[in-house]
């Protein structure tokens, strides 16, 4: 039995290729064609298309028709809830580097309390 990948698993799969990532920092500037998001690269525009086609399957990328062209547009929605998953983890490194920190400076002022003592 197949099961759907969850919104945010779906995102970071699309966030690991670095291709995939310099189409969305392109797209961020504004729409583009798959011809433009393709020119930086030297990959076939069907790899860019892809490339794209993950992309939109995670929610980042739509694609609109005006006449014959399709451009391509950043949807930031899932990006979102990326960076709010992520900052649940930072307040964690944070608090974690702050008790490090004054661990250190206890360290520190002890050595030096020491220091103090030897010199009297």
């Amino acid at each position: 039995m197949k099961t759907t990948p969850d919104p945010l698993s779906t995102t970071f799969q699309a966030l690991a290729d670095p291709t995939r990532r310099a189409i969305l920092a392109r797209l961020a500037l504004g729409e583009a064609s798959v011809s433009d998001l393709a020119q930086p690269f030297e990959i076939s525009l069907p790899a860019v298309s892809r490339h794209l086609k993950v992309l939109e399957q995670a929610g980042l990328v739509s694609r609109t028709r005006e006449a014959q062209w399709r451009p391509c547009q950043l949807n930031a929605g899932p990006l979102k809830d990326a960076a709010g998953w992520i900052e649940h983890y930072r307040r964690f490194w944070d608090g974690s580097f702050e008790r490090m920190d004054a661990y250190l400076a206890e360290l520190q002022a002890n050595k030096e309390a020491k220091d103090h003592e030897r010199d009297d």
